[in-house]
């Protein structure tokens, strides 16, 4: 399984902070029971939100093909000398 991006870090812990926020503001619990509910939902409405962050494609890094080798044409044995050399 892939390491998860900052991405969905992000959103999978904000929906849970805020969803837990504002579960426990509306429902106005003060049971144990009614907490601990409120938190399992939010964990696994912060899971749900992380996983359907789509990924980041990867990029398919095109191999640059070698240049065609020319075949070398001979060098005339008059053209090496240099000029000030007599």
């Amino acid at each position: 399984m892939p390491r998860p991006t900052a991405a969905q870090l992000a959103y999978g812990s904000i929906t849970v902070i805020f969803s837990t926020l504002a579960m426990l503001l509306l429902s106005q619990t003060s049971s144990a029971v009614g907490t601990a509910v409120i938190a399992v939902s939010a964990l696994a409405l912060g899971l749900l939100v992380a996983l359907t962050v789509p990924q980041p494609k990867s990029r398919v890094v095109a191999l640059r093909k070698p240049a065609e080798q020319r075949a070398e044409e001979p060098v005339p044995a008059g053209a090496t000398r240099s000029k000030t050399a007599a």
